[in-house]
This record gives structure tokens, sequence and C-alpha cells, in this order.
């Protein structure tokens, strides 16, 4: 996925895992399930290429309010104080 042998951030070594990341687009949001390349020293992510464009066409498509690729799995409030 990577062209790194040790992470760019802190020198650590990087593993490639399954990771969530949550994504918005306008008052919408999103949980992907995605992998990456991720740094057991600091923590830090590396996406593909392809997987950054995969995040700028759901970021769009949440936007827009385009649901029909998209799987609701429950309602989130804001509580007003």
């Amino acid at each position: 996925m990577m062209s790194f042998d040790k992470c760019p951030v802190c020198g650590g070594a990087l593993q490639e895992k399954e990771v969530e990341k949550l994504l918005r687009g306008g008052r919408n949001t999103a949980v992907v399930n995605t992998l990456a390349t991720v740094c057991l020293g600091c923590g830090e992510r590396y996406y593909s290429v392809e997987t950054m464009r995969r995040f700028d066409r759901i970021r769009y498509q949440l936007a827009q309010e385009e649901f029909a690729e998209f799987e609701l799995v429950g309602q989130a409030f804001t509580a007003v104080v």
C-alpha cells in the first residue's frame, strides 16, 4: 500500500490494519471500514490514493444527501442546553 519503510512522522514501524474512519459531508456523517497503513508508534494513518478518492466521493454524496449507497444504522441527536 505505502512505499514507506517507517513512519515519516516518528520513525515507528508500520502495519496494515482495518480501521474505522468517520467522514462528514454537510450535516451527515458516515462510518467507513477500510484498510490503512498505521504507525505502531504514533498511530498516524496512511491511506492509498484510491481510498482517499473513495472518501471524497462519500463526502460529496453525504453533502448532497444521496443516500442510495448507504445503510442507515441509527440516529444522532444534538442536545440543546
